[in-house]
């Protein structure tokens, strides 16, 4: 196997491991906001073990503590939402809402990174909208909430990356990783009070979410990205974009099977799934832009990025 190809399958057993995200949201029993805390806190705790963290903790300058900080917290707020959409519906929504991302990007980016606007890529918000429509019909009227607060988390991926974009290279990736977790776990815990609808953080995990909370945190968090920051050593960016775009059908299918979600959701809810995901794969097309390979920060901090 050549050192590319391993790259690649590497690469693709992480989307895998993203993918999982979102059943073993929907297997945890603890309410959205506990959830969170514990995944967040449990990533940062175990980053603390690598003395390069250390290091570049003791290397980062007060406003960078800062930013990073604010970072996390709407890292957290993404989570928040993205387990959200899965309590109130279910996986399958969840990740559909999520790939929504790449239609936010270009308006949120030039505001946020100075980046040119690009009118043209507003082509890909407009060739999902049927797409859209298609999954609000094809849901069940008690899910629909689902898609509000997964939409949410969509336009949160859209801000908390572009800020990445701008200051990941200011510091390690781990190091960023571990101050935008550890900040951002924090920051919702006392943000809890005001937002009730998504539980208390205090809640004690029991024996079998407290093992699948590990498992969240260290097989499908930690461990993909410290495997995604070997692979992309090697890959091209096509190549990479296009790996990271498959997570929501990773996900789709993985919920079909798993969970037997397609039981609760009608052919039409996943033809407007199809279309979404043609509207994400096409956006360099669309665009005539080159993909560019996801950052290193935004690989530690969310599932489903799909962005370019």
């Amino acid at each position: 196997m050549t050192p590319n190809t391993k790259a690649l399958w590497q690469m693709h057993f992480c989307v895998l491991l993203w993918g999982f995200t979102a059943i073993l949201g929907k297997a945890i029993t603890l309410p959205a906001m506990a959830l969170v805390v514990w995944r967040m806190g449990l990533v940062a705790a175990a980053l603390l073990l690598f003395p390069r963290v250390w290091r570049g903790l003791r290397a980062l300058p007060a406003r960078l503590w800062g930013i990073y900080a604010g970072i996390g917290a709407l890292v957290a707020l993404h989570w928040l939402t993205f387990y959200g959409a899965i309590k109130l519906a279910n996986a399958s929504v969840a990740v559909t809402c999520l790939a929504l991302a790449t239609v936010f990007v270009p308006l949120v980016e030039p505001w946020v990174t100075g980046k040119r606007f690009e009118p043209r890529e507003l082509l890909v918000g407009v060739a999902v909208v049927p797409g859209v429509a298609l999954v609000v019909g094809g849901v069940p009227d008690g899910m629909r909430a689902g898609i509000v607060v997964g939409t949410i988390s969509a336009v949160l991926v859209a801000f908390f990356g572009a800020l990445n974009k701008r200051y990941v290279e200011h510091a390690d990736p781990l190091t960023v990783t571990g101050v935008e977790l550890g900040a951002g776990g924090l920051i919702l815990a006392l943000l809890a009070p005001a937002l009730p609808w998504f539980g208390s953080p205090l809640v004690l995990p029991g024996w079998q979410d407290a093992g699948l909370l590990l498992v969240l945190a260290m097989a499908c968090t930690l461990l993909p990205f410290a495997l995604s920051l070997v692979a992309l050593r090697r890959m091209s960016a096509f190549s990479a974009q296009l790996a990271v775009n498959l997570e929501p059908i990773y996900a789709i299918v993985l919920a079909i099977v798993l969970l037997g979600e397609q039981r609760e959701l009608g052919p039409v809810f996943y033809a407007g799934v199809a279309i979404i995901l043609a509207g994400v794969f096409s956006h360099p097309l669309l665009t005539r832009q080159p993909p560019h390979k996801p950052d290193p920060a935004m690989l530690g901090t969310a599932e489903a990025k799909s962005l370019d």
